[in-house]
């Protein structure tokens, strides 16, 4: 239903270039037609329903006779790689070139902070609103994107239909988000905790035995006066989400080395008993990327470098996990 290299994310085509038209034969479901048409129905099926919508009918029956949109991938013409598209990443990232298999096999559960009527941490910035789930969103879908480009199965579970990924620096803030498939997002943190992990458990048990992770993509807030570095924590019981988190915080080192080396660096690897560590059936990590209060922690933000800096290091510390878990 999503994809690797296919987002279950509304991908909404908007253009007759990025689908072609096909009829229904008798016998035909939406994976047979899929199928018949040289697409994985695994990482096309809910592309195809949202393009769909108003043909299919209930159980996702499709009917003979009917024409319907099939999902298009083109070919980049240099380099004879499959460029995919999606919508959610907004006009100027939705055509995604699949540059390698590196996670082929890898199934990632990708989750924005807060959302829809909770904007979470709220800062100021030259008087202007810094809002965490606006943030993390925009760090969440950039790290997708380049988990797909890298052959991965990904769930995006928060996700916004108008609000790709954006180079401004001050995101408008907005309440439109909603949880995957289509599910309106509770106003009760509990009961948005539990949406979300409902959904993940859910979609857990269809690849049971792959390799399967959670990232959980947060802002902090504290007092104005404290920088932090980029944390991440784990359940305490879990072996392999201490090892995810050591992995990734073994990369930012690595990365703030190279890029940074005056600066160093102390993010750190902690044990919590967050809801979402404890009830998420997939490995989880838990990350938060700044204090939303401090200038040179808002600077991390609001500069679309570093917002894409976060999401590449996040990406090469899951490859690293990955590739030590096979």
């Amino acid at each position: 239903m999503v994809f690797v290299s296919f987002l279950l994310i509304n991908s909404g085509f908007g253009q007759n270039k990025d689908y072609t038209i096909v009829k229904a034969k008798s016998g035909d479901g939406i994976y047979s037609l899929l199928k018949s048409n040289g697409l994985s129905p695994e990482l096309y099926s809910d592309e195809f329903i949202r393009l769909n919508k108003d043909k299919i009918g209930k159980n996702n029956r499709i009917f003979a006779g009917n024409e319907y949109k099939i999902p298009k991938a083109d070919k980049n013409t240099k380099t004879g790689k499959t460029i995919r598209t999606y919508a959610i990443f907004g006009e100027d990232y939705k055509k995604v070139e699949i540059i390698d298999d590196q996670l082929k096999g890898a199934v990632f559960y990708m989750v924005a902070g807060h959302g829809g009527p909770d904007p979470g941490a709220v800062g100021s910035y030259n008087k202007q609103t810094l809002c965490e789930d606006e943030y993390a969103y925009d760090v969440t879908l950039r790290a997708s994107r380049y988990l797909i480009q890298h052959g991965a199965l990904v769930y995006v579970i928060v996700r916004d239909q108008n609000d790709g990924i954006r180079d401004a620096s001050i995101l408008i803030p907005d309440k439109d988000e909603y949880c995957y498939p289509d599910k309106k997002i509770p106003l009760s943190q509990n009961a948005r905790l539990g949406q979300r992990k409902n959904i993940i458990n859910k979609l857990y048990k269809k690849y049971r035995g792959r390799y399967q992770r959670a990232v959980v993509i947060h802002v902090d807030s504290r007092n104005k006066g404290q920088d932090i570095d980029v944390f991440f924590y784990y359940y305490k019981k879990s072996k392999k989400g201490k090892k995810l988190c050591d992995n990734l915080q073994q990369t930012f080192t690595a990365k703030y080395k190279k890029y940074q080396p005056t600066r160093g660096y102390g993010g750190s690897v902690s044990a919590r008993g967050l809801y979402m560590l404890r009830y998420a059936h997939p490995v989880t990590t838990y990350i938060e990327l700044g204090n939303i209060n401090h200038p040179r922690d808002q600077k991390r933000l609001i500069k679309k470098e570093n917002r894409d800096a976060l999401a590449k290091w996040l990406v090469d510390g899951l490859i690293k996990d990955f590739k030590n878990n096979r």
